[in-house]
């Protein structure tokens, strides 16, 4: 379970940062586990959560092994193929397989047991975990630490871990920019997920999926989830999603001066510190209205 806790701090920080610049910015991930309606209704944001947890769910697992933390498993199995010439397997890889596993275990749990919502919703939900966690399964390399007299890497010990997650919550942001809305119908002898539009491409298992649309996100709608942009800080030289048009939501902002004290004329003095003035500088903020 402190792998879990871990990875549920690590997940509500990425996201976060992911959409700080977004008319959602993920703010009410912060209410966990009591989750408004954006996160519970099968939205496009919630597809990028679901994937997100999962993928840290099981990275956090695979680092945990790795570093002994759980008495039950250990450092992944080695690489079949043979290492690159000068180099050698060893060290101590993410254990991946052993954190996808109770990984899926964990965050699929509810939608297996039907105690994740509707039979759509839950098919959802599982569809975008198994996404989180294939994007961590393509993301895990070789790193290599080199040995030999003063530096000289005669020798490579190479292994496999996974990246920082926060590589994880890039990708997952592309997908979620590029995510398919789908309906939960019946296809043959079993109900599967399929576009909701009939010219759509077909759903892959790399696509994040979504059952309904969201809110624009501008005004406060406590039915919908939307806690409105008013008194966001905007970039009125953007013309990205931090806009002051785009994260006002055409309504205008307020542009407010202050003053701030930084650290300015810095010089080093022998020996041994580094000695700063105080100096006062006017910036201008935006504030959507």
């Amino acid at each position: 379970m402190p792998s879990v806790v871990r990875a549920a701090r690590r997940t509500q920080q990425l996201c976060q940062q992911s959409f700080a610049d977004m008319r959602w910015n993920c703010s009410s991930i912060q209410r966990a586990p009591s989750f408004g309606p954006e996160l519970l209704t099968g939205t496009r944001e919630a597809a990028f959560v679901h994937a997100l947890a999962a993928a840290a769910v099981a990275q956090s697992i695979a680092r945990s092994c790795a570093s002994g933390e759980i008495p039950l498993c250990s450092c992944g199995p080695g690489p079949s193929e043979p290492p690159e010439p000068g180099s050698r397997w060893g060290g101590c890889g993410d254990n991946l397989s052993h954190g996808l596993q109770l990984g899926a275990a964990f965050t699929d749990g509810s939608a297996r047991t039907g105690t994740g919502g509707t039979p759509g919703l839950r098919a959802v939900n599982r569809h975008n975990g198994a996404v989180g966690r294939a994007v961590l399964s393509d993301s895990l390399d070789t790193r290599c630490k080199c040995h030999g007299v003063s530096g000289s890497c005669s020798v490579k010990t190479c292994w496999k871990g996974l990246p920082d997650l926060g590589e994880i919550a890039s990708d997952l942001k592309s997908r979620y920019l590029a995510a398919l809305k789908v309906t939960h119908r019946l296809v043959g002898p079993r109900k599967q997920l399929i576009p909701k539009e009939g010219d759509a491409r077909p759903v892959t298992e790399m696509d994040l999926v979504y059952l309904i649309n969201s809110p624009d996100y501008c005004t406060p709608n406590p039915q919908l989830g939307s806690l409105g942009t008013q008194d966001r800080p905007c970039n009125r030289s953007s013309v990205g999603s931090d806009s002051c048009d785009l994260l006002c939501c055409g309504r205008g902002y307020n542009t407010y001066t202050e003053e701030v004290q930084e650290r300015c004329h810095c010089r080093y003095r022998w020996c041994c510190s580094v000695v700063c003035r105080r100096c006062r500088r006017r910036l201008e903020r935006h504030v959507c209205k």
